[in-house]
């Protein structure tokens, strides 16, 4: 098997570089059918009394996962470095993603929202962990001429993977609470009852069965490096670690000042994705086929977005990408939070509100779509570039403890962007309010990218200072 994008010294094939790339596509379901589109706008309209109350205990839950996320995430980063053999790590939070997916079904109408709560921070905690070791062994399989390319084409592989888990889902399991029917008008597989939630509840065990199958490829097909130190040894080590990178970080300006800026403007990404779902469904009153057929809008528009990306990365480089990303993710919150019944812009535009029928009946509906599409075609390359950024930017040896710095920078304060949605809504009343948060954090992550110098050529020669 020919080599694929090696480091140099390393021996990675083709079908070591596609099983490292198919833990994007094992991956992304989780986030697209239960955090996103289908899980987490039911958690939000039908676990509780009411939207509001909704928005705000899912926007909670986030809040406590990121924290977590954040404090842990770097600690473990450096471990990995010390231990080597980031598989085991993977196959250990695996163990955890999928026990605590399994348990959603028990996620009825009325159920405890704590204990439900509970499940999707443990797997949301694994799912995050799991990403920190996948993405700390990029640099070390993919040269850096080539890793925007190979990582934009991962992150689309990943929007593929979860548009057709959607599709799945639509045709195949959830019924119209209405009819009964599937968007194909078939009756759900396994006698899914849509009145009691049982079309939303499946995803979890759905999303951990998916997990389980497609992330074999990564174990059986990817070279992982060496065991190192034993557990008890690399965790001091690791913290020692840990504490010296964090100092070396004032002396590598350049890798501060982006993670400063993605700290902020990821933000508003994770804001964006938890809680956009949700918005719609409060503002709509959408059910799992509108909100599911959203979703499948924006992962075909996503894996456009990340097809162009990876030929401009390697062109124009990541700062560039992630740059236009932001601009239009922009523009495509302030459209969301203009947009109501009879109206967009703020009222500037009038709309008609007669309902047509059918899927995204108003003309409310239609422009949020649209406004959709933006977010669709930037929230793919944002991430994906960001990722190439900081793999041209550090050597292997050292991914493991910047790419869990990395990981905090984009959960340091996420708590903050879904904190601060949480205080708007419980203070106002009004989720648009909240959502409208989310430009802040777009708005002042640019402003810092902006004089964030970029490694360009020099990142083939050494890490950038």
């Amino acid at each position: 098997m020919a080599e694929a994008y090696a480091q140099p010294g390393a021996r990675v094939t083709r079908r070591g570089l596609f099983g490292w790339m198919m833990f994007d596509w094992a991956a992304q379901p989780f986030f697209t059918v239960v955090i996103t589109f289908v899980f987490g706008p039911y958690f939000a309209a039908r676990m509780t009394a009411d939207p509001v109350s909704g928005q705000f205990a899912w926007s909670l839950t986030a809040t406590i996962a990121g924290i977590v996320i954040a404090v842990l995430a770097p600690v473990l980063g450096s471990i990995a470095d010390a231990t080597g053999n980031r598989k085991r790590w993977i196959g250990f939070f695996a163990i955890i993603k999928v026990v605590a997916l399994f348990s959603l079904w028990w996620a009825e109408p009325g159920s405890s929202v704590v204990s439900i709560g509970l499940l999707v921070i443990l797997a949301s905690i694994a799912a995050e962990f799991s990403i920190v070791f996948n993405d700390s062994q990029m640099p070390r399989l993919v040269s850096k001429d080539n890793v925007g390319t190979v990582s934009n084409i991962a992150w689309g592989l990943g929007y593929l993977g979860g548009m057709i888990a959607l599709f799945i889902v639509l045709l195949l399991l959830a019924g119209s609470p209405t009819t009964g029917k599937t968007l194909i008008g078939l009756d759900p597989l396994f006698g899914l009852d849509a009145t009691a939630g049982e079309d939303a509840r499946i995803t979890g065990p759905f999303s951990a069965l998916w997990y389980l199958v497609f992330i074999l490829p990564m174990f059986l097909f990817t070279p992982d490096t060496k065991t190192g130190m034993p557990i008890a040894k690399a965790v001091r080590s690791g913290l020692t670690e840990l504490r010296s990178t964090l100092g070396e970080l004032r002396r590598r300006s350049g890798i501060l000042r982006f993670l400063i800026a993605r700290m902020i403007y990821q933000d508003g990404v994770n804001g964006l994705l938890i809680l956009g779902g949700a918005f719609a469904v409060g503002m709509f009153g959408w059910q799992t086929t509108e909100i599911g057929l959203y979703g499948i809008i924006l992962n075909v528009v996503a894996i456009f977005g990340c097809g162009v990306a990876s030929v401009l990365d390697r062109s124009l480089g990541s700062k560039t990408v992630v740059a236009v990303a932001l601009v239009m993710l922009f523009v495509a919150t302030l459209g969301f939070v203009s947009t109501g019944p009879g109206f967009t812009l703020f009222g500037l535009v009038p709309l008609s509100i007669e309902d047509s029928g059918g899927l995204f009946g108003t003309a409310a509906e239609k422009v949020y779509v649209l406004y959709g599409l933006l977010v669709g075609f930037a929230f793919g390359p944002v991430q994906a570039s960001s990722r190439s950024w900081l793999a041209r930017s550090v050597t292997p040896e050292e991914a493991g403890r910047f790419f869990g710095i990395y990981a905090l920078s984009g959960r340091a304060t996420t708590f903050l962007a879904t904190g601060l949605n949480t205080l708007l809504i419980l203070a106002s009343g009004s989720p648009r309010l909240g959502m409208a948060s989310m430009l802040l954090f777009f708005a002042v992550g640019l402003a810092i990218l902006a004089v964030t110098p970029y490694p360009a050529d020099r990142a083939a020669r050494a890490p950038a200072t």
